[in-house]
């Protein structure tokens, strides 16, 4: 509930993107983490705790002035009890135990509290700061309360979607299981914009071990350990500390590996073999997921690279349809120059940026103007060229 507070209560927000550790219990906005000075000077832990007035389901407003605290009586450097704190002692049932309200405080400016922010910000430059200045403490703790993210696949706040207002559009991709066939250049990068995209799960398939030259056209840092073990291994701990559902397996696919797409509702193929290619085509066309496939073509023209990156809509109705245009290459070429390992990060990731747009506008959150099931973007030019059915 709070990540949907957030969404829709700017306040709100910028209390959760400023730092505060922020929870939602009982129809109360509680801030914890908030350090405050008792009796003997010594730093205190103590919380906030503020009622929500709700304006429709998922919209906010401030029904008083007033905020109720968890902790003792707090006291300023002179050793004696902050003042212009009015209210006293008093309860407060809420869900969470580890917050235990004992007083309330009342301390009005004359132009009042203009939101929850505005409220917040001044409570605690009362009660913090004090131990602020003896302690050094620090109210913006970015704590991550768990039952906050509850629901959702990511083991940190999503500020970035609150902050930008679209969690409506991102919640389209709740149910989707994403299968990434190949985590090579093009297909690391597929699998990088997916690991902060919130799809329910993420398989990724490669059979391949990491080694160097992988580092030069692929996301994310290289750690000399990593050398030599699968890909899949590698790219699990990296993002295993970032959210849930990403299961990267170390194996090849070709038409016999239906059990490992039940479910799957969307498949991006990444491979530069024609041969596991057409492998990779008659197990989802013949399974009806619908999958883009990526390709890229490269030659040398005078002393400089030149070629096509390709992103190829493969739907559940016209799957077979766009097969049978012979979009993408069934067959291995042994004088293909990007299989001679070019180092092309910027190619790899543009590839997979097409595709992933391309899979956006399908599912509704990028808008989709033309419906293209094929994409072609020239490099020398700079050029995107698409083609949809009439």
């Amino acid at each position: 509930m709070l990540i949907e507070l957030a969404n829709h209560n700017d306040d709100i927000r910028r209390l959760m993107e400023k730092g505060y550790a922020l929870r939602f219990d009982s129809a109360h906005l509680v801030v914890r983490d908030i350090p405050y000075l008792d009796s003997q000077k010594a730093l205190q832990i103590g919380a906030f705790v503020t009622k929500l007035e709700f304006i429709d389901k998922v919209r906010v407003k401030q029904q008083d002035h007033q905020v109720f605290f968890a902790g003792s009586p707090p006291y300023g450097l002179n050793g004696q009890p902050i003042p212009n704190l009015a209210g006293g002692p008093t309860s407060l049932t809420l869900a969470h135990s580890d917050v235990v309200v004992q007083r309330t405080f009342s301390n009005k400016p004359s132009s009042g509290f203009t939101d929850f922010f505005d409220k917040i910000e001044h409570y605690v430059g009362m009660i913090s700061g004090p131990a602020i200045e003896l302690h050094g403490a620090n109210p913006l703790t970015f704590r991550v309360d768990t039952e906050a993210v509850k629901g959702s696949v990511f083991k940190f706040h999503d500020t970035l979607t609150s902050r930008a207002e679209i969690g409506d559009l991102a919640a389209r991709f709740k149910n989707e299981v994403v299968a990434i066939i190949g985590l090579g250049g093009t297909g690391a990068y597929v699998l990088d914009f997916f690991v902060k995209t919130p799809v329910k799960q993420i398989r990724g398939f490669d059979g391949d071990a990491y080694h160097v030259h992988n580092a030069y056209r692929s996301p994310g840092r290289l750690e000399e350990k990593e050398l030599s073990q699968g890909k899949a291994d590698v790219y699990r701990s990296r993002y295993e500390n970032f959210r849930e559902g990403v299961h990267l397996v170390r194996k090849y696919i070709d038409r016999s590996c239906a059990a490992d797409f039940e479910g799957v509702t969307f498949a991006f193929v990444c491979v530069d073999k024609g041969s596991a290619r057409a492998e990779i085509f008659e197990l989802l066309l013949g399974l009806g997921i619908p999958f883009i496939d990526v390709g890229m073509g490269l030659t040398r023209n005078a002393g400089a690279l030149t070629g096509m990156m390709r992103a190829t809509y493969y739907s559940t109705a016209d799957g077979r349809k766009v097969q049978q245009m012979g979009l993408a290459e069934m067959s291995d070429d042994p004088n293909d120059v990007y299989r001679q390992n070019i180092q092309i990060a910027e190619l790899n990731a543009l590839n997979a940026t097409l595709a992933v747009i391309r899979y956006k506008q399908i599912r509704g959150f990028y808008a989709n103007d033309n419906g293209a099931h094929h994409m072609l973007f020239e490099l020398g030019g700079l050029k995107l060229f698409t083609e949809a059915f009439e």
